[in-house]
């Protein structure tokens, strides 16, 4: 009789995969940013990430403590990602309302995440509490690269202006109520020339 190979276990990674370092870390991240856009985070499971990134669903907890850590982690990925945008576009010279245009795409195509992220803040104080420490990480940005830009309420109040009417125009709002979107991304375009140096 033949010898025959012992099954394989469902989701377990081909051995190259297979690794401890923060590879794992960072491939388990990204599978998590992915399946919460496609997703959003009520129809995301751990077992999924991990299967996702290439890896045996326990790997997921020597990394993130639960999807909610995980969850945390992409937020504040994807601010830095919106950060760093933000600084190569205002380094280009992009004008404000290219700027506008851009931040609306970010938006549009994180919206599933965007969703889950707004439903969080309602029910999960970590969440909230991270919310808030990127905006406050946001505005000592913008008050370190202008020193004339306003105090840092009204900059909160402007950078949640931002944020709300991007979200409008990325979840088609304006669109639902048969308007023009010109007069809506103008003032976006406004908001954000009041933030640059």
């Amino acid at each position: 009789m033949p010898a025959t190979q012992p099954p394989r276990r469902l989701g377990r990674p081909p051995k190259q995969a297979v690794t401890d370092g923060p590879a794992t870390a960072t491939a388990l991240l990204q599978a998590a940013v992915a399946e919460f856009v496609e997703r959003g985070y009520g129809d995301t499971d751990t077992n999924r990430i991990a299967r996702r990134a290439g890896f045996a669903p326990q790997t997921f907890y020597r990394w993130y403590s639960d999807k909610l850590d995980i969850f945390i982690k992409v937020y504040q990925a994807w601010e830095e990602a919106e950060h760093s945008m933000l600084d190569s576009l205002l380094t280009e010279r992009a004008s404000p309302a290219q700027i506008a245009q851009r931040w609306v795409q970010g938006h549009q195509s994180f919206l599933q995440f965007r969703r889950s992220l707004r439903e969080l803040c309602l029910l999960e104080p970590r969440v909230r509490e991270a919310r808030a420490t990127t905006r406050l990480k946001q505005i000592r940005h913008v008050r370190h690269g202008n020193p004339h830009a306003p105090d840092e309420a009204m900059l909160a109040a402007m950078l949640i202006q931002i944020e709300r009417l991007s979200e409008a125009l990325a979840e088609g709002d304006i669109d639902d109520l048969k308007l023009d979107t010109a007069p809506a991304y103008a003032a976006l375009a406004n908001l954000i020339a009041q933030l640059r140096p």
